[in-house]
């Protein structure tokens, strides 16, 4: 099979190619096509992997191309991890943002709705080539804000591309642990959207644990949510949420401790992978040894802010491992070679949550096989999370809205909308900021 990774100088590309050198079966990839704006990154990235596949028999082959067609002209599997504007990009939504005392995240607020407005336009050209050259193609979509991007491709692709994340599939993974069961034999019923649900339950061998761990004050502050949000508030919640909502629950702290940082996560990123594209150029150095550092240097400092501002500590060792290429290719081995899962994943609603249209992306729990990923009936949300639910895919369809019409109007309105931006005034500052400094926000008139 041919897979093509769309951002393919991405620093965590080497973490999919590392995953794809242990599977063996059937079927499997024998090529990984690189496609990338930056000639330079997918060079760095190359030589990573390169030495990941030395000695490793049958290692997949790989080549790289800045031609977004030739790229995907062939492609059995597309993974789209791409990221409009670069972590300067990300950066300057953060530091805008924060400027007007309003969440920069690059998922959540006002950073998520400047990432979506110049994001969805490249995404919906991508995916509109997809159906083009490779309309047999399944696209897994990685692209932040993952549940928007993937509604942008949906509207083009239908039920081919699916949208991931790691974060559902990491936190039922801590709850099991905490419970004494098997992460990969616990049902978790968690419902909502990219980066905004909450697990209503968990189930090992039938039965849910989650009131054991509810009723349980020192098993509930034992892991990294309890310590996030405080047992109080989750039992006050009777569910497990998301850590991203950590930026709802506690959005003044979190927007203080974020501008009282001495530099922005984006920021703090854009430094220290130029520092490894940098060293990777030296061809006396170890390229696989420096990706390995620096990985674990971002993983150990991931939502250091939040954490904090709680007073959660440093991050577990079990929590440092990422995980969401364990989720991509568990769906891509599941189309392929009809191997039946449950993963949760970002899909069209269908039927699954009546306060939402069929075509609304959400992020459930989801039987895969060779047709692809279908939704499991839920039960309905709590009217708390109904709300929020329903307030951000509001604000997600006046992003998709702008992006299609180039209307600033629609973007101011996107931004008002928001349950984080809380002035119509601030919101109209933030598309005047925003556009100043992002060019691929040119087509807002």
């Amino acid at each position: 099979m041919r897979l093509t990774i769309l951002g393919g100088g991405g620093f965590r590309v080497p973490l999919v190619y590392g995953a794809l050198l242990t599977d063996r079966a059937e079927g499997r990839v024998t090529e990984v096509v690189l496609h990338d704006l930056d000639a330079g990154r997918l060079s760095a990235v190359a030589r990573v992997l390169a030495e990941q596949a030395a000695g490793v028999p049958g290692a997949p082959a790989v080549t790289a191309t800045t031609d977004l067609d030739e790229a995907l002209t062939g492609a059995d599997f597309v993974f789209s991890a791409i990221r409009v504007g670069g972590l300067e990009g990300r950066a300057n939504d953060e530091r805008v943002a924060l400027a007007e005392g309003v969440l920069g995240q690059e998922t959540v607020g006002a950073g998520g709705i400047a990432y979506g407005l110049r994001t969805v336009p490249v995404a919906v050209d991508i995916a509109r080539r997809v159906a083009r050259l490779a309309p047999d193609a399944w696209v897994i979509n990685f692209t932040n804000p993952a549940g928007l991007v993937t509604e942008a491709m949906s509207r083009h692709l239908g039920d081919r591309v699916i949208g991931i994340c790691d974060s559902p599939v990491g936190l039922g993974r801590r709850i099991a642990r905490v419970l004494g069961g098997n992460p990969k034999e616990a049902w978790i019923d968690y419902v909502g959207l990219n980066h905004l649900g909450w697990v209503r339950g968990l189930h090992i061998e039938g039965r849910d644990e989650l009131p054991r761990l509810l009723a349980d004050p020192d098993l509930l502050g034992s892991f990294e949510e309890g310590k996030l949000f405080g047992t109080d508030w989750l039992r006050s919640l009777g569910a497990i949420p998301n850590e991203y909502l950590h930026y709802y629950y506690f959005n003044r702290e979190a927007v203080r401790a974020y501008q009282q940082a001495e530099r922005t996560r984006g920021a703090f990123l854009r430094d220290q992978q130029a520092h490894f594209y940098e060293a990777v150029t030296d061809p006396g150095t170890r390229a696989l040894d420096v990706w390995d550092r620096t990985r674990a240097e971002r993983e150990a400092t991931y939502m250091s802010e939040n954490r904090e501002t709680a007073g959660a500590g440093e991050r577990d060792a079990d929590d440092l491992s990422g995980g969401y290429e364990k989720v991509a290719l568990a769906l891509m081995r599941a189309i392929a070679r009809d191997e039946r899962t449950t993963l949760i994943l970002n899909v069209r609603n269908r039927s699954t949550l009546a306060v939402l249209d069929g075509e609304a992306v959400i992020e459930v729990p989801c039987l895969v096989d060779a047709n692809g990923a279908h939704p499991v009936a839920v039960a309905p949300l709590p009217d708390h999370a109904t709300g929020l639910v329903c307030a951000v895919k509001a604000v997600e369809r006046e992003v998709l809205a702008a992006a299609e019409s180039g209307s600033r109007t629609t973007a101011v309105k996107a931004f008002a909308l928001h349950p984080l931006v809380d002035s119509v005034n601030v919101a109209r500052r933030l598309v005047e900021g925003y556009t100043e400094v992002h060019p691929g926000l040119a087509y807002l008139k």
